[in-house]
């Protein structure tokens, strides 16, 4: 399967719990082993945003796939 294929379905079961708390993720992009995401709504602006990224959305993208290097946040 193709790996953005991969990460979009893996973000796919993340977006439920940042939802409950007013929050959500969207995939921008894969490039050179690194995954662009958005967070938008109530996780733009919540002081945990590097935690849950790093410690969370980034751990459970590299655990389900080995080929991913980091997570990178943008911001528009």
């Amino acid at each position: 399967m193709d790996i953005e294929k991969r990460i979009i379905e893996e973000i796919d079961k993340l977006k439920p719990f940042l939802q409950n708390d007013g929050g959500n993720i969207e995939f921008v992009k894969y490039e050179n082993g690194n995954v662009y995401v958005k967070l938008t709504g109530a996780c733009a602006g919540c002081s945990l945003i590097d935690v849950t990224l790093k410690e969370g959305i980034e751990e459970i993208l590299i655990s389900e796939i080995p080929e991913i290097k980091q997570v990178i946040r943008i911001d528009e």
